[in-house]
């Protein structure tokens, strides 16, 4: 807490373990009163602004962000001019192209985003999503083995590729060419390339280090363009397309992918968004209809209901579904991958709340009547390798620690994720227990890892990651929600929360804004058969607001919710608009109770 950051509401712990506190201090306070009288926008829009660094001569344009001004020229982009030269030489020579992807959403969107721009050019390339379980993340020989028998001429890795050293070494020894845009953080040395343009390379300052992959691939596609027009390739027989078409699927990927919605990457949402509402992209359109999405998508949408949708086919399905329904032009192919992605959604959801039980039952045990260890680490032989990074991000909310999730093989081989908070450096603690030999493999960033576990060092695992934590961190006697300012039932209007919207799109790095509702009773509350919490608070005034909290039952706020049926508490959560059959309604997503008389 900074020392002038006061308690909002006195609530120093909430039924949660929460202490509430104002996300501004006296600073972030007079910036928003000078944004307020300077732009005109209410109080509350204001605060959310300042809250997140936007000063007062700032507000026009950040509220309007322009791609003209915010895009940079590819060529800052460390070897993009070679990747785009390569790639061009592919168009204009008529050279088979094959897209290796991720299995992910941002692998996704950038293979079907390159797949489209390439498809314009009259080059039909092939996209190559490897199995999640069978081949593993990133490029291998044995499929580089095959796409070369298959007469491919170039390979153009999306959203992976940096480290994939044996199967790059494979292709030059096959005379293929790769091409890598990516991402991730990679070391000094690079596999062997036409391309390696990373904007995270070490060598790399061009300041782009916080796009996805699909931004990447954004400024390749430009960069690519630009190579085509000035060779002439367009003119009477081929229009030049117009990229703007295409930011929906660079919305997609950045949201999904979780880089922080700042700068460029903000743009790309604010106007891939735009871009969706036409509903160019039918693979799109028709997740959004299965998905039962009636309104405007919004970057929620994105994050919680298609994108969980496209990940479902890597996790627990084909995981070439993704890339494929985006890529696709054909109406009746999109609707059968969407109801297919929409039904292994479903499946995952079940799969991941059986796993969820059997681990929170099995850390309960662990942690007892006390502290219990700081990194979570459970294992089951029962749970599928797709869904273990879910069980970790929902044990690690649920317990506010690191937590590790392994799906053990028969082979006595676990393939694990690891989620992480902040502070501590889980992709680190990972590499480190790989280079000690206590992990068949691992690697990540500090918030995720994944590794591969031999069951006979579980043990050593749980002891090193503990000792890991000790070193560099602990866990924090009070765990702090910042709270973006306070208003009421009736002040929580339609229009108010559109003018918030504005603000956004939120996620991260430009977090979600959170308000307090004090002393509203809580009028109804019930649990739903997939252990949602639906709610409805009532002001003192009359007016009332619906709410959800989503997976709180068997939950600490599941319990504190139905402890205050029909009593007056202070509640916190985020404020969205229900659209359904045309009728537009606030909505509060609960995420804090707190008792007045209590704190």
């Amino acid at each position: 807490m900074r020392n002038d950051q006061r308690v909002f509401l006195n609530v120093e712990k909430s039924r949660t373990g929460y202490r509430w506190l104002d996300r501004l201090n006296a600073a972030g306070a007079a910036m928003a009163t000078a944004v307020a009288q300077q732009s005109g926008l209410p109080d509350i829009v204001a605060r959310v602004l300042a809250g997140r660094g936007v000063e007062a001569d700032d507000v026009d344009s950040f509220l309007a962000p322009s791609l003209r001004n915010l895009l940079p020229d590819p060529a800052v982009v460390t070897d993009m001019d070679a990747a785009a030269a390569r790639i061009t030489h592919a168009v204009t020579a008529g050279e088979r192209v094959a897209i290796y992807g991720d299995y992910d959403v941002d692998g996704a969107a950038s293979s079907a985003l390159l797949y489209r721009f390439l498809a314009h050019q009259g080059n039909t390339a092939r996209i190559y999503i490897p199995d999640r379980i069978f081949e593993g993340y990133g490029p291998n020989p044995e499929a580089v083995r095959t796409l070369r028998a298959d007469g491919i001429d170039l390979i153009v890795t999306v959203d992976c590729g940096s480290a994939s050293f044996e199967a790059l070494e494979e292709a030059q020894r096959l005379g293929v060419d790769v091409v890598v845009l990516d991402h991730h953080e990679i070391d000094e040395r690079l596999p062997p390339a036409a391309a390696v343009a990373n904007p995270n390379r070490q060598d790399d300052l061009s300041g782009m280090g916080y796009l996805a992959a699909v931004g990447v691939t954004y400024l390749a596609v430009i960069a690519v363009n630009r190579m085509l027009r000035a060779a002439g390739w367009y003119g009477a027989q081929r229009a030049e397309p117009d990229l703007l078409n295409w930011l929906d699927l660079a919305a997609l990927g950045t949201v999904c992918d979780l880089v922080p919605l700042a700068g460029l990457n903000r743009a790309l949402v604010v106007k891939g968004l735009l871009a969706m509402a036409r509903r160019g992209n039918r693979g799109l359109a028709a997740l959004a209809d299965v998905s039962r999405l009636g309104g405007p998508i919004k970057a929620h949408h994105l994050g919680f209901v298609l994108g969980p949708r496209i990940n479902a086919g890597g996790r627990v399905g084909d995981a070439a579904l993704g890339a494929r329904l985006l890529s696709s032009e054909d109406a009746g192919e999109c609707e059968r991958i969407a109801a297919e992605l929409d039904r292994l959604n479903r499946e995952r959801q079940a799969m991941e709340s059986v796993a969820l039980d059997q681990a929170a039952a099995e850390v309960e045990a662990e942690i007892g009547d006390g502290e219990g260890p700081p990194v979570l680490v459970t294992a089951n032989p029962g749970w599928h390798p797709g869904i273990v990074g879910l069980v970790a991000s929902r044990l690690k909310d649920r317990f506010r620690r690191p937590a590790v999730a392994i799906a053990m093989q028969p082979n006595g081989v676990g393939t694990g994720s690891a989620r992480s908070v902040v502070g501590f450096d889980i992709g680190r603690a990972v590499r480190e227990a790989a280079g000690k030999g206590i992990l068949v493999k691992g690697g990540g960033h500090p918030m995720a890892a994944g590794l591969t576990v031999d069951s006979g060092r579980m043990g050593d695992l749980r002891s090193f990651l503990t000792g890991a934590f000790e070193a560099s961190t602990r866990l924090p006697e009070i765990h702090d929600l910042l709270i973006d300012g306070a208003l009421t039932a009736r002040g929580a209007t339609v229009d108010l929360i559109e003018r918030i919207e504005r603000a956004g799109p939120f996620g991260s790095g430009h977090p979600e804004p959170v308000f307090a509702l004090p002393n509203h009773r809580l009028a109804y509350v019930e649990e739903t058969n997939n252990r949602h919490m639906r709610l409805r608070l009532a002001s003192s005034d009359g007016a009332s607001i619906k709410g959800i909290a989503f997976r709180a039952g068997g939950t600490e706020l599941g319990g504190a919710l139905m402890d205050a049926r029909d009593r007056v508490c202070h509640f916190a959560g985020e404020l969205s608009v229900d659209r359904w059959r045309g009728q537009a309604t606030p909505s509060l997503r609960l995420l804090d109770i707190a008792a007045p008389e209590a704190v």
